[in-house]
């Protein structure tokens, strides 16, 4: 497998320094990855430095606090890589931080899908890479983690000679760096779409053109708590995708499963996923808008035992937080209208602009706004290959209520 050349070489020695305000290092000193722009003197040469250049971050005194990627035109200026700043970010540096993050993953999974690399959380900013066997995805959020793309790729060659690398540069972050969406094979060859494994269950995912990586690592463990609930259940998913919720829920044992999706490729998959797993008579997949199906069906007299509503993110900015609040609450009230007598209903919220306590009172509104009460069973987030950086609440994203209804 052809790999793209090695980035030039970092010398410590050599570094331009980025210095920090008086006063304004104690974050960054107390173990927040970030310092924001308002916080680095942005003189004539920060200014003037490359978006993406490595650089060593130093107080108001000059000593240094550590090496960092720097863009001189984005809120958060500086991403630290590193507290030594004589650390070389080089091949040694990447090898020694993906290593670490495989040797965790390959202690919580039996088998290899999951999220590789979770950006902060694994000590490398503005990088994701997923698993999917002998298939990578990667994306590079930031204009320092692009730079240093061809690293990576030494790393991830070395460490799990995969036999195709699929470069998913097409997060609406991105343009915040200054950089243009991209996707493209970076390195061997992919038959589409792929075969993956989730808790006892097979999947085909679209690496090159499906949503996000291909395939939604977070919900693994939510999607195996709300199938252990599914046995001779009706089933309603609003927002199938390409079946993972659905397809579990009809292996535990679940009467019928319809799921509803407006994207047709995603919807194709689910139903191979459901041949795949033997359930193909079980589940009903059909195209539709959430809202207006859960609405549709909320005037008939058809309901069901457990509803899932996973949508994609409501608010992209903070600005849109309290219209994507809005949506949640009326998501709420239609998913709860149409479950039956002391059904379940799953709620999530891959929003994280949207706070948790915000999301848990919309669901309350919701329901009451139904005319329904119920208890949460469980509040969870995403699946151990998403660690949460401690300084960083929003690499805790994800938002999931699982509720008993009366």
């Amino acid at each position: 497998m052809s790999l793209e050349p090695t980035a030039a070489a970092d010398d410590p020695g050599l570094r331009p320094s980025v210095i920090l305000l008086p006063g304004r290092d104690r974050r960054a000193a107390g173990g927040h990855p970030w310092v924001y722009s308002n916080e680095v003197r942005m003189d004539p040469a920060a200014k003037a430095l490359t978006p993406g250049s490595l650089v060593t971050v130093r107080r108001a005194d000059e000593s240094a606090l550590g090496v960092a990627m720097f863009n001189p035109h984005t809120l958060i200026a500086v991403r630290l890589l590193d507290r030594d700043a004589a650390r070389p970010i080089g091949r040694r540096f990447f090898l020694r931080r993906i290593e670490r993050a495989l040797k965790l993953r390959e202690r919580l999974f039996d088998t290899p899908y999951y999220r590789l690399v979770h950006a902060e959380a694994d000590g490398l900013p503005g990088l994701v890479v997923d698993r999917f066997g002998a298939a990578l995805v990667v994306q590079s959020n930031t204009a320092g983690m692009a730079r240093l793309e061809p690293l990576v790729f030494d790393a991830l060659g070395d460490l799990l000679r995969p036999e195709a690398i699929v470069l998913r540069n097409d997060s609406p972050a991105r343009a915040l760096e200054g950089l243009s969406p991209e996707t493209r094979m970076a390195a061997g060859e992919l038959e589409e779409p792929v075969t993956i494994h989730e808790n006892g269950a097979a999947f085909r995912a679209d690496l090159l053109a499906g949503q996000k990586t291909g395939w939604f690592f977070d919900q693994r463990g939510n999607r195996r708590f709300v199938s252990a609930l599914a046995r001779e259940a009706r089933v309603l998913d609003l927002y199938c995708y390409t079946g993972g919720f659905a397809v579990q829920a009809a292996r535990a044992g679940a009467a019928a499963v319809v799921g509803i999706d407006r994207s047709e490729p995603a919807l194709a998959l689910a139903a191979e996923a459901a041949v795949l797993n033997g359930v193909a008579e079980t589940c009903t997949f059909r195209r539709g808008e959430a809202f207006a199906e859960a609405a549709r069906l909320a005037g008939t007299p058809e309901r069901f035992d457990i509803v899932i509503a996973d949508p994609p993110a409501f608010a992209k900015s903070r600005k849109e937080a309290p219209a994507a609040l809005r949506g949640y609450r009326k998501l709420a009230r239609l998913a709860a209208s149409v479950a039956a007598p002391s059904g379940i209903l799953f709620l999530a919220s891959c929003s994280y602009h949207v706070g948790a306590e915000e999301f848990a009172e919309t669901a309350r509104r919701g329901l009451a706004d139904a005319g329904r009460a119920g208890r949460i069973l469980r509040a969870a987030g995403a699946d151990a290959d998403h660690p949460i950086h401690p300084a960083l609440p929003e690499s805790a994203y994800l938002k999931t209520l699982t509720l008993a209804l009366d």
